[in-house]
C-alpha cells in the first residue's frame, strides 16, 4: 500500500518541537525577516536578486510546513481556511504598497493580480489537484455539496467585483463609483463571511474528505499548544518574508516584463503566482496523499480570499489614498472567467474526478498564462 504523509510521524511531535532543536524550517522564516529588513526599499543588482530569489523559495516551503502543522492541531477545514487568510491578508498588503507607490502605470494592478489569482486557484490548483488525485486513484472524489459552495460563492464574487465594473456608467472606463465600490466591498465582505461561517460551523462536513482517511497511531495526536503556537508564529514570519521579498524583487520583475516587451499584466501573473505559491505546494501534497477535498478547499478559498479581502481593502484605502484604480476585465479575460466557471460547474457536480477534468482546468491555465503574456 502507497505510504502517506498519515503514515508517518508528525513532523512536530515532543520529541522534535521546533523551540527544542533549530531546524531549516525555523531558521529560514527568521532569516527572510532579517533580510527583508535590510533589503525594504533599496534597489538591487540582478546578483543580489538571486539570493534574495533563493530565499523567498524557503520561505515558501517553510510556511507549508507550519501551515500543516497548525492545520493537524485545529484540523479541517479550518486548516485550509487559516493558510489562505493569512496569506491573502499579506497579499492585500502588498498590493497595497505597490498601488500607492507605482502611481498612474499601477491603477491596474490589483485588477491584474487578484484575476491572476482566481486563474491560478481555479485551474491551475485545482486541475493539480485533480489530476494527482486521478493518477493516484485512478478517480479523485470529493464533496461536491462543499465544493460547489466554495465555487459558486467565487463565482459571484469575481462577477461583482471584476466583471461588473466594465459595464457600468457612473464612471468612464472599467472603474466603479465611490458609491459602487464602496456596495462592492460590503457584498464581497458579506460573501465571505457567509462561506466562513457556513464552512467552519453550520455544514462542516461538507468540507471534508469524503472517503475516511488512514491515521497511523503515531500521528493521532496532535502538536501541543506550544508547538502550535511557535509554528503559527513562524507561519506569520515566512509569509511576510514571502510577500516582502516578492516586493523587493518586483522591481527587477517589471523590469524584466519591459525588456521583454511583454504587457504590464504578466507583472501582476508573476506576483500572483509567487504569493500563492504556499498554497499550491500544501494542495500538491494534500492531493498526494489522497486528500482531495482539502486541496479544493485551499484553491477555491484562497480564490475567495483574494476577492473578499482585497476588494474591501481597496475600497477603505481609496478613501483616503485616493489611488488610481481600474478593476473591469477585457473581453479575453471574461471570456476566461466564464470558461473557467462553465467547466468548474460540471467539474464539481458529479463528486467525482477523473485525469481529463484536471487536464482540462490545467489547459484553461495554460491558455490564461499565454495570452497574458501574448494577448
Amino acid at each position: 500500500m502507497t505510504a502517506t504523509c498519515l503514515d508517518r510521524p508528525h513532523p512536530d511531535t515532543e520529541e522534535t518541537l521546533p523551540y527544542k532543536r533549530i531546524r531549516w524550517n525555523v531558521l529560514v522564516p527568521i532569516v527572510a525577516v532579517l533580510a527583508l529588513a535590510g533589503v525594504w526599499d533599496r534597489e538591487l543588482s540582478l546578483l543580489a536578486d538571486i539570493p534574495i530569489v533563493v530565499l523567498l523559495l524557503g520561505a515558501v516551503l517553510a510556511a507549508v510546513h507550519h501551515a500543516e502543522v497548525v492545520a493537524h492541531r485545529v484540523g479541517e477545514p479550518f486548516g485550509a481556511l487559516v493558510l489562505a487568510v493569512a496569506v491573502t491578508v499579506i497579499e492585500v498588503g502588498l498590493i497595497l504598497t505597490l498601488m500607492v507607490s507605482g502611481g498612474d502605470k499601477s491603477a491596474p494592478l490589483a485588477r491584474d493580480t487578484v484575476f491572476a489569482a482566481v486563474m491560478i486557484t481555479c485551474n491551475g490548483i485545482f486541475g493539480l489537484a485533480l489530476l494527482v488525485g486521478a493518477l493516484r486513484r485512478r478517480v479523485a472524489v470529493f464533496n461536491s455539496e462543499g465544493t460547489g459552495a466554495a465555487l459558486a460563492t467565487v463565482a459571484a464574487l469575481a462577477t461583482l467585483t471584476l466583471v461588473l465594473p466594465t459595464f457600468t456608467t457612473s464612471e468612464p472606463g472599467p472603474r466603479f463609483s465611490s458609491a459602487q465600490l464602496a456596495f462592492a466591498a460590503v457584498a464581497s465582505l458579506v460573501l465571505y463571511g457567509s462561506f466562513v461561517a457556513v464552512q467552519t460551523l453550520r455544514h462542516r462536513d461538507d468540507f471534508l474528505p469524503v472517503e475516511p482517511e488512514r491515521v497511523a497511531v503515531a500521528d493521532q495526536t496532535p502538536p501541543s499548544q506550544r508547538a502550535t503556537w511557535a509554528s503559527l508564529g513562524l507561519l506569520i514570519m515566512a509569509l511576510v518574508g514571502v510577500v516582502g521579498l516578492a516586493k523587493t524583487v518586483s522591481p527587477a520583475i517589471e523590469s524584466g516584463v519591459d525588456a521583454a516587451g511583454l504587457p504590464r499584466a504578466a507583472v501582476g501573473v508573476v506576483i500572483a503566482m509567487l504569493v500563492l505559491l504556499p498554497e499550491a505546494l500544501a494542495a500538491l501534497r494534500a492531493a498526494r496523499d489522497g486528500r482531495v477535498q482539502i486541496s479544493l478547499n485551499l484553491a477555491l478559498g484562497s480564490a475567495m480570499a483574494s476577492i473578499g479581502l482585497t476588494i474591501p481593502a481597496i475600497a477603505v484605502a481609496s478613501i483616503w489614498l485616493d489611488p488610481p484604480l481600474l478593476l473591469g476585465l477585457g473581453a479575453t479575460e471574461m471570456v476566461l472567467l466564464a470558461l473557467t466557471v462553465v467547466v468548474g460547474v460540471l467539474t464539481v457536480v458529479p463528486g467525482r474526478a477523473t485525469l481529463l477534468q484536471g487536464a482540462v482546468h490545467l489547459t484553461l491555465f495554460a491558455a490564461f498564462v499565454f495570452l497574458a503574456v501574448a494577448p
